[in-house]
Formats: structure tokens, C-alpha cells, sequence
């Protein structure tokens, strides 16, 4: 199937969750991840948004009031840090920056 360009606004902080989820699937662009998310949603045959949550986390049984949940989550945060965040301008992007550059007013 052909595929068009479209224009999209996004809020910056939503602009670079979607730049590092499409590094972190190892996708080529941002527009393959949205191609991606947008074919899942309709191939889901669901309409509207989502109703509930429920069965959609597991609670560890030897934890069940989750007195240890502070650690685990401190944890799994002090590994995400430690990883690269392989996020790249495009070059769309720093050609504009070079012509913002050259031009005198």
C-alpha cells in the first residue's frame, strides 16, 4: 500500500517519547513507529478508548501487598538510566539549524 506524508503537531515531551520508543523498537523514523502504532489500533477492532486496566499487571504472589514495590521500581529506574538513549536529530532538523545559521539580517 502506498503511503502519504502527513503534517502531525505533537507536544515536544510527546515528540520524544515517540523518538525513543522508535530507537528503542530499532525502527528507521518516528513515522514508521506511528505507522506501526495506527495498523495495531485498527488491526484490534477496537473502537474508542480503553475501558479498564484490570488484567493488565501482575502482582508478584510473594509480594502481594507490595511492601517491596519502592525498591523494584527504584531498581528498574537506576537500570534505565544506565542505558544509551539512541535518539538522533533528523535531517530535516539541522538543515534548518545550518540556514538559520547563515543568514544575516
Amino acid at each position: 500500500m502506498a503511503k502519504q506524508a502527513i503534517s502531525v503537531t505533537l507536544d515536544a515531551d510527546n515528540l520524544t517519547w515517540l523518538r525513543g520508543r522508535a530507537g528503542a523498537a530499532g525502527l528507521r523514523s518516528v513515522s514508521e513507529l506511528l505507522d506501526r502504532l495506527v495498523a495495531a489500533a485498527r488491526a484490534s477492532g477496537r473502537a474508542g478508548p480503553s475501558r479498564s486496566v484490570a488484567g493488565t499487571i501482575d502482582i508478584d504472589a510473594g509480594d502481594p501487598l507490595l511492601e517491596g514495590a519502592d525498591e523494584a521500581v527504584r531498581r528498574i529506574y537506576a537500570m534505565s538510566l544506565g542505558r544509551p538513549l539512541p535518539v538522533k536529530d533528523s535531517p530535516v532538523e539541522r538543515r534548518a539549524a545550518r540556514r538559520k545559521k547563515g543568514r544575516r539580517g
